[in-house]
């Protein structure tokens, strides 16, 4: 997902390791009808499941929507939530069934059928937006239906559909209530997940009330809940420092993230390890600068991850030289293996033996608000342009033009933060460097294509690992993306709100019910 944690938070560790501890994981409140303010960065591209591939829409979907199969805080492997029971049929891991709860109700009141599973699957593919999760659910073949039995038919071997189906791309939607060949564009949502949502005024605010018709694995559907979106990390901190908000998370300024401590007055600071990953993307279409490996690998060669870790992240991101990040099954530091350390030699010599024309010209852009973004751009602007090897046009653009932008091609290069959809390394494969990825940059390898297929078809997921390694030297020799760091993940909430360590984890679902007054 655009901007899993799978260096499992350390506060889910000592929970789990607890193992009393329910589905809830949070305190009891007596205040009941008292609204709980959460602020983010994180914007919401669609409200519709068929048109959102990143964090901000899916932390929505994970609250309205149900899907068939969704996660406990505690662990990794998917449990049913709107399904009774899934399971593949035989063992070539290309028929997966589920039958469906026959209790849930979507808020016209209809019953939730089969045929909606069904609907909402086969829409995703169909429309198949820029900006959509279609790519994600790439094996899928065709979907049948019959009274509450859903059957999934697969176009080859995957061990990883049951993740997939657990994420926003298998949210089911009320299938009289959202078009069969196109987006629905109102501001409506109508799930059947823990929360209904009321209102939603864009780049501002959603009103979630508690869904007391909901039935699933979640075992209490919380408080009311107000998010507030902030346009960059800046008026977050303002809001939190002024106390318009009871929860901060995704993203507060590094200066201020790093000079928090659990032991200031007022607030609870959530500090853990997280799998959150950044890239910079580069387009090897053919007319893009930097469609010649060569010239990709000369840019790898300076990238100095360790300066802007500490400088523009202050220490809140790890350098990070993998396609998949540390703790994940097939963690590789490929990419320091082959390009130790920043070399404008090491570029130059590249470049020069290739007789690319110097400098190569390229565009670099960047989502505006989103993190440290701008940042991080003018570091990279310089970091780039050491040695005159290359000349870097830089600019910020609107979160929703910026991902239309890149998707059409327009950008040379541009840096995406990963959010993982999914407790499993495929996440960081597929949908990075797969051929028809997410990052919509042009690549496409038949090598690499064929070790993500290898890798799916091993239900024990560390037997993928030899394909995981093998397919990151690929990566480092073609270089689509070039890693950048990984992060830490921040709550921040008020003395007074329980809950914000089981907020957000590896498994990609953003559990506002879990927040609760103290």
């Amino acid at each position: 997902m655009r901007s899993v944690r799978m260096r499992i938070l350390a506060a889910l560790l000592i929970v789990s390791a607890a193992g009393a501890v329910g589905w809830q994981l949070m305190p009891t409140g007596s205040d009941h009808g008292r609204t709980i303010t959460v602020g983010t960065t994180d914007a919401v591209t669609s409200l519709d499941p068929a048109g959102a591939y990143d964090a901000g829409s899916w932390a929505m979907f994970s609250n309205v929507f149900q899907s068939l199969l969704t996660y406990r805080p505690d662990g990794a492997a998917p449990v049913p939530d709107a399904a009774k029971s899934c399971g593949f049929k035989g063992s070539d891991l290309r028929t997966y069934v589920c039958v469906l709860r026959g209790d849930l109700d979507f808020p016209s009141g209809r019953q939730m059928t089969a045929e909606d599973v069904k609907f909402s699957f086969e829409r995703v593919k169909r429309i198949n937006s820029n900006v959509g999760p279609a790519s994600l659910l790439g094996t899928l073949t065709s979907v049948d239906a019959k009274d509450l039995t859903v059957t999934f038919h697969l176009n080859s071997p995957d061990a990883t559909f049951p993740f997939k189906v657990a994420t926003g791309a298998g949210a089911i939607v009320d299938r009289e209530r959202y078009p069969k060949d196109g987006l629905r564009t109102d501001t409506g949502a109508d799930g059947t997940g823990p929360y209904l949502l009321k209102s939603y005024t864009e780049e501002k605010q959603a009103l979630l009330e508690p869904n007391d018709h909901y039935k699933g694995v979640v075992k209490s559907t919380g408080r009311p809940i107000r998010l507030r979106y902030y346009a960059d990390p800046p008026a977050l901190d303002k809001a939190w420092k002024a106390k318009q908000i009871d929860v901060a998370t995704r993203q507060l300024p590094p200066a201020v993230l790093a000079g928090l401590s659990p032991s200031d007055p007022g607030q609870q600071v959530i500090e853990s390890d997280s799998a959150e990953t950044r890239n910079l993307v580069l387009n090897v279409r053919a007319g893009s600068p930097l469609h010649a490996p060569v010239v990709r690998r000369a840019l790898a060669w300076l990238v100095n991850r360790e300066e802007l870790a500490a400088t523009v992240y202050q220490g809140t991101a790890e350098p990070l030289y993998s396609l998949i990040p540390a703790g994940l099954t097939g963690h590789t530091t490929s990419f320091f293996d082959d390009y130790p350390k920043p070399s404008v030699a090491q570029a130059r010599a590249l470049l020069t033996e290739a007789g690319v024309e110097l400098p190569v010209r390229l565009t670099y852009g960047y989502a505006e608000g989103r993190g440290a973004a701008a940042e991080e751009a003018a570091l990279l602007k310089r970091q780039l342009e050491k040695g005159g090897l290359f000349k870097v046009a830089v600019k910020g653009y609107e979160w929703t033009d910026y991902q239309k932008r890149y998707a059409a091609g327009k950008l040379d290069a541009y840096a995406v933060g990963w959010v993982a959809d999914f407790p499993d390394p495929d996440t960081f494969t597929g949908p990075l460097v797969g051929t028809g990825n997410s990052m919509k940059n042009g690549y496409g390898s038949k090598k690499v294509d064929r070790l993500i297929l290898d890798s799916r078809r091993y239900a024990d997921r560390a037997r993928a690992a030899q394909d995981f390694r093998a397919l990151q030297q690929l990566v480092a020799l073609d270089v689509p993306v070039i890693p950048l760091w990984q992060r830490k993940e921040y709550v921040v909430s008020s003395e007074d709100v329980g809950g914000g360590q089981y907020l957000s984890d590896g498994t990609g679902v953003f559990r506002l019910w879990t927040l609760d007054w103290i």
